[in-house]
């Protein structure tokens, strides 16, 4: 099935203003539940309601707080944040372009394709320009009233921009506990260092699946066909005495496996 763009816009890239379309570059895949009656098994709703007396609260008089120390509430109206909106655009501006190693994996948030709106030329000379030059450019827009910043790169001779995690949201490895110093076991770093070899290869994301979902999808049409499916039990393994054992054991099970990863 054909990709639907959810967005429309246009790259400022100098003088030079570039439409595109916008699609997502993920799709979800996580079993959503229905709330049910017990009973019936009728989908229920759920309702806002007034802890105390537990009377239903009209929509019309819900409002919206934030707590700014313990049972002390700042009531926000709608009007009021109304005057904080960004304003609505269609404009992806660029601030600058930087070598695509800078901007590092924990900054990026959710990725999005970039496909041309009518200008092909235009479209396919910046992506030529991106993979030439090794960079990213660092882009800021407004979509669905909301403001996004967001990094521009090329992936299989398409655009692909990426919103990036605001400063105060990414976790600096400065900020861990400073690591005591301690002389590293020379064994226990061979060992490492043959697990690591023995395990080298390429990156196949299809080889990574989402166990859970897949069972739980398989007894849900096993059930829908009037099966009673059985549950596996899943044993927990006993920990190892030591990293040392454990390496060993993990590097016996690699090599016994032809060189691939043993769950």
């Amino acid at each position: 099935m054909a990709a639907r763009a959810i967005w429309k816009g246009i790259l400022n890239v100098g003088t030079a203003k570039i439409p595109v379309k916008l699609y997502s570059a993920l799709e979800d895949q996580n079993i959503h539940f229905n709330i049910l009656d017990s009973e019936g098994k009728l989908p229920i709703k759920q309702r806002m309601v007034d802890p105390e007396t537990e009377k239903e609260i009209p929509a019309e008089e819900i409002q919206r707080g934030v707590e700014v120390e313990p049972g002390t509430f700042i009531v926000l109206k709608e009007n009021e944040l109304a005057k904080f909106q960004p304003k609505s655009s269609r404009e992806i501006e660029f601030l600058r372009f930087v070598p695509h190693e800078k901007i590092t994996h924990q900054w990026y948030d959710r990725p999005y394709y970039l496909g041309p709106d009518g200008d092909d030329s235009a479209y396919f000379s910046l992506v030529a320009a991106l993979d030439k030059s090794k960079r990213e450019g660092v882009a800021r827009w407004v979509m669905r009233d909301k403001q996004h910043i967001g990094a521009l790169g090329v992936k299989e001779g398409y655009l692909v921009l990426v919103t990036l995690r605001k400063a105060d949201e990414v976790i600096s490895a400065k900020q861990l506990p400073r690591p005591i110093k301690v002389a590293l076991n020379d064994r226990e770093v061979r060992l490492a260092e043959q697990l690591v070899i023995a395990l080298q290869d390429e990156f196949r994301p299809e080889d990574y699946r989402d166990n859970y979902r897949e069972c739980v999808m398989e007894f849900i049409q096993a059930k829908a066909k009037g099966r009673k499916p059985k549950l596996q039990i899943i044993r927990t393994r006993k920990p190892p005495a030591s990293l040392v054992s454990a390496l060993e054991k993990s590097l016996k099970r690699v090599k016994q496996a032809g060189g691939k990863a043993v769950a």
